[in-house]
Parts: structure tokens; C-alpha cells; sequence
């Protein structure tokens, strides 16, 4: 990882690839946007779904711009991010604080009572952890790649009826899930911070 640069004017002038860490409807598409609006650049969103997805793209010039969080005020440093990094050489460019709203989903028509399995990043897991501890004592907990892939799943089939998913409440909307309960992290305000990368 070498010193910071800044975004170049000839890169802004053009559509930038930008390789986020996440599925549509992800806390990284939503740290990418924003980051791209804050620069005043028009994104190509590519959804890498994970660290190593977004670096190994780098490597490959299918991006031009990668995203992908580094550490979380509650949840700690984001390790599968440090264990990519360490396999890619890349340029650090910038980082972005983006506060984090954790929300729990179902399939519609699933009650609370019904739900065995809790499937999410393991981020979202330690961000949520006495949350879920107060009210799913009981529910076996299911680390996925992706907060808002494993939204996505859920509404798929691919992860079952009884199974709630914690992601962002724009992955509700995308996958047509419902939403159980909004805000459901420990820490008020819930940090996290993404860098901004680029090969």
C-alpha cells in the first residue's frame, strides 16, 4: 500500500468503474455513491461482493476505483479486508466515514417467532451482537460474504424460510423482503470506515 493520492481532474472527466465490496443494495454501493457525489464523478457501480473481489478486479484493470471497509467502531478491523490487502498492491486514495443502519428482514409473511437463523456479514454480527443476543438468544447465526448478498439469497431461496437477515434497509426494498426492525446495531453512532483504492 503506497502514500495517498488524490483523484486525478482526467479521471473525473469520464465514467469511473468503481468496484465496491458488496451486492446491490450494500453499505459499500452506498459509501461508493456517496463518494463518487462528494467528487463530483459519475460511477459505473461493479459489484465485487467481497475485499479480495474488489482488489483482484484492480489487478485486472476491470475497475478503475475500488471501496471496501477497513474497520467498524463497534465491530473492530474488518479482517477478510486485511488479508486481501495483503495478497494486492494497490494505491491508497482516500477513506470515507459512513455510519452504518443495521436492519433486520425476512421473507414477507415470516413472524418474528418463526425465525431460527440469522445469516449476515460477520461485521453485522458484532455490530448487532446484543441485539441479537436480547431477542434471538436462541438463533443460529450464519456468517455470509455480504450483508446485502445475503438479503439477496434469502429472497432467492437459497437461504430458507426461518433464516432473517441483517442488511441495509435498502436491501429490503431491492429484494422484496420485509423489514422486521431498523437500527438494531449496539453503538449509536456505528462507524464505519471505507478506503478508497486505486491499482
Amino acid at each position: 500500500m503506497k502514500k495517498p493520492t488524490k483523484i486525478s481532474k482526467q479521471l473525473t472527466t469520464k465514467k469511473l468503474r468503481l468496484g465496491v465490496s458488496g451486492d446491490a443494495g450494500s453499505f459499500s454501493e452506498e459509501a461508493g455513491l456517496l463518494y463518487a457525489q462528494r467528487n463530483g464523478f459519475k460511477p459505473e457501480i461493479k459489484f465485487c461482493i467481497d475485499m479480495e473481489g474488489v482488489l483482484a478486479a484492480l489487478d485486472k484493470k476491470q475497475i478503475d476505483l475500488g471501496i471496501f471497509p477497513v474497520v467498524n467502531s463497534r465491530g473492530g478491523l474488518v479482517q477478510p479486508a486485511f488479508k486481501a490487502m495483503g495478497k494486492h498492491k494497490f494505491n491508497y486514495i482516500d477513506e470515507l466515514w459512513l455510519e452504518v443502519y443495521q436492519c433486520m428482514m425476512v421473507r414477507p409473511g415470516v413472524t418474528k417467532k418463526q425465525i431460527k437463523k440469522i445469516a449476515t456479514h460477520s461485521q453485522a454480527l458484532a455490530q448487532c451482537e446484543r441485539y441479537i443476543r436480547k431477542e434471538f438468544p436462541d438463533a443460529q447465526l450464519i456468517e455470509w460474504e455480504d450483508t446485502a448478498k445475503a438479503a439477496k439469497d434469502l429472497a432467492k431461496g437459497i437461504l430458507k424460510k426461518d433464516t432473517a437477515v441483517i442488511a441495509p434497509a435498502r436491501s429490503a426494498q431491492i429484494y422484496k423482503l420485509k423489514l422486521l426492525a431498523k437500527g438494531i446495531q449496539d453503538n449509536h453512532p456505528n462507524l464505519t470506515t471505507f478506503i478508497i483504492v486505486k491499482k
